[in-house]
């Protein structure tokens, strides 16, 4: 009998959507390209049950944790506090990797994982020889930031002592998240940009909504929503004031956002005869795809999904806890992949009602062509093709 490769992830989730959102799709491209291959995800998502998953892909939930805007992390759990959750936390990842025995263990971008939970499992298995991936998205942050923190957390040593495999994301030719700091070129010699990781319609496309009735939108996405209050309030001004005509607006407000102010969205978008709310879809591609623009706030996952189904857009990132959203939305912007207005200038009626009415007829990403841009699929192809197209040379079981 053939034996399955096997492959772990691990994503930390503690801030919104975009570490599951990756997660999910480089598990479900692995075992759409490798047939012998099945996928564990590891995640503290409370809403990763919410999404479907190809046969061979499984999760297990950890305990959850929130990161707040002050960058400190608390227990989703109020009766567990949050040394106790993240004990809890890394003894499953532990024992799920002990058991699990994966060929391959990929890390999303916290060397040694939330306040080092990690770093038992990644011992563990470079012990018994599986090959260790460090997954980094194209922007971590400022890098002076980022020097300071992985200094403070000793992450240096993990990509020298541990990882066999860096992979980054995107490209170089938009932003290197590791340009500058203190890295052998030992470790430089892991790195592989991958380009970006291409969005794609679900498999299985229900009849999802038409907001308008076929009439063309604008999708405004503020991601999981924790931190998209800005971003909606000032889109619901400019719509509000109508003071230019302004294509119709469907706000997908995100599962994290407070019940609070989702209420009180829900009830200004109901007295607007151009504007629809929805709390959440796991699969907004197909409204992405429909829409003739995208008003996003600059996340990794928003701006593969305005590259992948070509969209004008417009980033609203956000600068606290981290200026990650912001450098991307300047850096494509200079490049022409987007436009860009500065959470600085809210709540400016004015700016973001010529934003909007302008948007719809800016360039389309396409037309700034960037090679290898959308390659990230193709590239982790190649480089996963050594180590889960041989089964007969993995490790046995005991």
């Amino acid at each position: 009998m053939t034996q399955k490769s096997r492959v772990l992830i691990y994503s930390h989730d503690t801030f919104g959507l975009g570490h599951l959102r990756r997660c999910q799709g480089l598990a479900e491209a692995i075992v759409e390209n490798f047939e012998h291959a099945s996928v564990m995800i590891l995640s503290g998502s409370p809403i990763i049950g919410s999404f479907e998953y190809r046969s061979r892909v499984d999760f297990v939930r950890v305990p959850g944790v929130i990161k707040l805007r002050n960058g400190e992390y608390t227990s989703l759990n109020p009766k567990i506090d949050i040394d106790e959750t993240l004990s809890l936390r890394s003894s499953i990842i532990e024992h799920t990797a002990s058991i699990y025995r994966p060929d391959i263990f990929i890390v999303d971008k916290e060397p040694y994982g939330l306040r080092g939970e990690v770093r038992p499992t990644l011992s563990l298995l470079k012990k018994q020889g599986t090959r260790l991936v460090l997954g980094l998205r194209d922007v971590l942050d400022d890098q002076e930031i980022l020097a300071q923190e992985w200094a403070r957390k000793d992450s240096y040593r993990a990509l020298s002592d541990l990882y066999d495999d860096i992979w980054v994301y995107g490209l170089p030719s938009i932003y290197d998240p590791l340009a500058g700091l203190p890295i052998s070129e030992a470790v430089r010699d892991k790195i592989v940009f991958t380009g970006y990781l291409r969005r794609q319609l679900p498999r299985f496309d229900p009849n999802h909504p038409q907001p308008f009735d076929g009439d063309p939108f604008i999708l405004v996405t503020p991601g999981g929503g924790a931190d998209g209050i800005e971003l909606v309030d000032w889109v619901l001004r400019a719509y509000e004031a109508q003071e230019r005509p302004l294509f119709p607006a469907l706000i997908v407000l995100g599962p994290f956002m407070a019940h609070n102010d989702q209420l009180g969205f829900f009830e200004r978008a109901q007295s607007l005869r151009n504007v629809k709310t929805m709390r959440f879809t796991p699969q907004l591609e197909p409204l992405i795809n429909d829409a003739v623009a995208l008003v996003g706030m600059g996340g990794y996952n928003t701006f593969c999904e305005a590259l992948s189904f070509d969209k004008p857009t417009l980033l609203i990132p956000r600068v606290v806890p981290r200026r990650e959203q912001a450098i991307r939305a300047e850096q494509a912007e200079k490049l022409g992949l987007c436009t860009h207005l500065p959470i600085d200038d809210y709540p400016d009626v004015n700016a973001i009602t010529e934003a909007l009415a302008d948007l719809p007829e800016r360039p389309l990403p396409s037309q700034h062509f960037v090679p290898g841009l959308l390659d990230g699929w193709e590239t982790i192809r190649e480089l996963l093709t050594p180590f889960l197209e041989a089964p007969a040379l993995k490790r046995s079981l005991p």
